[in-house]
């Protein structure tokens, strides 16, 4: 397809959510700085949060402009490979050297190793590589077989795929004990399966299998059955003696409550102040309910509906089915985020520790993130003017014009 003008309202919601996320960070910084200056004796500014939370604002714009104006060819396929396997080595490595080797870089927390330390400059959580690196190399395989006409084969697609994503569940669930990121890798791939053309017999048998195997998680893992029963649960024990997860969801939906219609206004939130936990971080979606109100909280979803809906837009017009898997994968990357955040904060589903995308603090996942929707935008370059048939959608790579409508702003350069 020859390029033409890109679809900017992505580039533009992408920029209204993390300056969003900078106001709300500018306001409950100070709140929570104090509360670990007195509860362990930091030293942290009033400004630390909100600054650190401006760096990685500023490194997401500028990953997503990198990726939106670096070759996708460069991502997709010559280094997608690399990226995966790099991402997979990470978390391996990362697990031995701090529960094996003890080095410093390595610190534990919570009874998991998932951050590389770098000292002053932050750190770093190598699933997140993980994820972007499944994200380009399975779209491009998957979109190879789908081409070929092949997406249904068990020998050639399927058993491929399962150990790929077998061993990635393995280090993200089972090594490193986050079942959130598990979920959001399993987001990205049933996306790029439905969108690739995968009988729903065999759709259904996948999630079957998967549903089973994150029971097993679930059982075996202490913690995470805590979570799954306080959810059934419900509201009985909010009155009662509660632990930490059924405190956790209590204070959200007082937060969310609090609130009201149109919300206590910025810098007034008492929740943050220390009787939510994680307030900057996984439970920003109640932080913001309580500072913006209920018509706040609809702008919110419809800003992220908006930004989801763009994501497929672009993927309904691309003929190359490769690029259509990739913009696919991210929409179900930022969509898992988001539902299971605002879902998990309103009572809807266990805690997960998933962050709101864009939102909440910290910048690994904002600059994955950001880097995959700056590869959707470079590639809202490459549409068709119309949707793509049926037909299209699920046979049809870039070499093909049949049923691809012309190019909108096209230029007279061609990729």
């Amino acid at each position: 397809m020859r390029r033409h003008r890109p679809l900017y309202q992505i580039a533009l919601y992408v920029g209204l959510l993390l300056l969003l996320g900078l106001i709300v960070m500018y306001a409950i910084g100070p709140q929570r700085a104090n509360l670990l200056n007195y509860a362990y004796g930091s030293s942290y500014d009033d400004n630390f949060f909100f600054s650190k939370q401006l760096i990685s604002a500023i490194i997401a714009i500028v990953a997503f402009a990198f990726f939106a104006f670096l070759p996708y060819k460069v991502v997709t396929e010559k280094y997608a490979k690399h990226i995966f396997l790099g991402g997979l080595a990470l978390c391996v490595l990362l697990v031995f050297a701090g529960a094996v080797l003890n080095l410093p870089f390595a610190t534990e927390t919570n009874g998991a190793y998932r951050w590389i330390y770098l000292g002053g400059f932050g750190s770093i959580q190598p699933s997140e590589i993980l994820k972007f690196g499944a994200l380009v190399f399975m779209a491009g395989f998957l979109g190879m077989r789908a081409s070929q006409g092949k997406i249904n084969d068990t020998q050639e697609t399927l058993v491929p795929l399962a150990i790929a994503m077998g061993a990635s569940l393995f280090v993200v669930v089972v090594m490193q004990k986050d079942l959130g990121t598990g979920i959001s890798l399993l987001a990205i791939i049933l996306s790029m399966l439905m969108v690739a053309g995968l009988g729903w017999k065999l759709l259904l048998k996948i999630v079957g299998v998967l549903v089973a195997a994150s029971l097993v998680f679930v059982v075996t893992a202490p913690h995470r059955m805590e979570r799954v029963m306080t959810f059934l649960q419900g509201d009985s024990n909010i009155s009662g003696v509660q632990d930490d997860n059924s405190y956790h969801i209590a204070q959200a939906r007082i937060a969310i409550g609090s609130g009201g219609l149109l919300g206590l206004g910025i810098g007034n939130s008492v929740q943050a102040t220390g009787y939510l936990p994680e307030a900057i971080n996984d439970s920003i979606f109640a932080i913001m309910g309580e500072t913006f109100g209920f018509i706040g909280l609809v702008g919110i979803l419809v800003l992220f509906t908006a930004l989801l809906l763009s994501l497929l837009h672009v993927a309904a017009r691309l003929p190359d089915m490769k690029l259509r898997l990739v913009v696919a994968g991210v929409f179900g990357w930022v969509g898992s985020h988001v539902l299971l955040n605002v879902a998990a904060m309103t009572g809807l589903a266990p805690l997960t520790g998933i962050p709101l995308p864009l939102l909440s603090y910290g910048g690994t996942s904002m600059l994955f993130i950001a880097a995959g929707l700056g590869l959707a935008f470079q590639l809202s370059r490459y549409t068709s003017h119309k949707p793509l048939t049926e037909g299209g959608l699920h046979g049809q790579d870039s070499s093909s014009r049949r049923r691809v409508g012309r190019t909108r702003y096209a230029s007279r350069r061609s990729i």
